[in-house]
């Protein structure tokens, strides 16, 4: 397919970069390899392209090291496993999707590995012993909910796969919120910058719209840096091909509307955010340190794509057994 090009997306939050990131990138290979995560050297070269160091720098700037240390290997494993889910036999398994997912969960919520269990279990065992180490139970177990609503998204877009449907708009932009993950990265804004919300914030009305904008706003941008090498490997998952689709425009076209849905959705951020009442000293200082992280994704996720070069190639990847 032919190169698209990309727009400029409307972003007025300031970048930033945080102090440990020479030390992070040193570290960053260091956890995988010690996992054995990268299985072979196209996966290799793909994650040392991919320079996901850069995105934990830049999404969370004022994060101390060891924080920024272990948020950087959750993404790492959650975009590893990622492409297992997109680009491997796996795509259009949802039953064995969906069997992974409740063990790895299982592994999560304290139990012991087996000889059965995949390289990736082994991998979450390190992670959930470091974050709980610095990491509330009760913001681990929230944590948790949302990377199993990120499952469930990975599944259902199996799902979709394994039938040849391609999900309309509203389907799609419903499963999207699930898959992008953005839930969870924005807890672990929380865990980096050492403090968590009350119940009384995070089940209030506006910090609830507040998340689902930013993570629409994520899912726009993402899909359309990955729309070519989603296209490509024949993954109708992307917001791009999905009004190219059922609404029969050209994907330039399509890629145009995507990027004025994602400028609506920052000025939409912006407006609603001069909306929100006092909730009283402490509690203002919880949600202005939880916007703030809101603002650090958005603005560090776009940076990344400049520096990043997962998104510029389409391989396939083999179903590997990781044990």
């Amino acid at each position: 397919m032919k190169t698209l090009t990309y727009p400029d997306l409307y972003c007025p939050f300031p970048s930033h970069i945080n102090k440990h990131i020479d030390v992070l990138e040193d570290h960053a290979l260091e956890w995988v390899l010690r996992f054995n995560l990268l299985v072979d050297e196209s996966t290799y070269k793909h994650f040392c392209k991919s320079k996901f160091f850069f995105l934990a720098a830049s999404a969370y700037p004022e994060s101390n090291l060891e924080e920024l240390k272990i948020a950087h290997d959750w993404l790492s494993w959650v975009f590893i496993w990622d492409d297992q889910c997109d680009l491997s036999e796996l795509k259009k398994q949802p039953e064995i999707l969906n069997n992974f997912h409740k063990r790895y969960l299982e592994i999560l919520n304290g139990a012991e590995v087996t000889s059965q269990d995949t390289l990736f279990s082994h991998a979450l065992i390190d992670l959930r012993q470091r974050t709980l180490q610095r990491a509330s139970v009760k913001w681990f177990k929230y944590f948790l909910s949302c990377l199993e609503d990120y499952f469930c998204g990975c599944v259902q877009e199996a799902n979709n796969r394994a039938k040849g449907i391609v999900p309309d708009v509203d389907t799609y932009i419903k499963i999207r919120r699930s898959s992008v993950g953005v839930y969870a990265v924005l807890a672990l804004a929380e865990f980096c910058n050492q403090f968590m919300i009350p119940d009384v914030l995070r089940n209030h009305d506006l910090v609830k719209k507040l998340e689902l904008i930013t993570t629409d706003i994520i899912s726009w941008s993402n899909d359309i840096f990955s729309a070519s090498r989603e296209i490509a490997s024949g993954d109708v998952h992307n917001l791009v091909f999905v009004l190219h689709y059922h609404n029969q425009i050209s994907l330039e076209e399509a890629i145009k509307q995507v990027a004025e849905i994602h400028d609506i959705e920052v000025r939409s951020l912006l407006s609603l955010e001069s909306f929100l009442p006092s909730f009283g000293k402490e509690l203002d200082v919880d949600i202005a340190k939880y916007i703030s992280g809101m603002h650090s994704w958005i603005r560090g996720n776009l940076d990344w794509y400049s520096h990043s070069f997962r998104y510029h190639n389409s391989e396939r990847l083999e179903l590997t057994e990781f044990k």
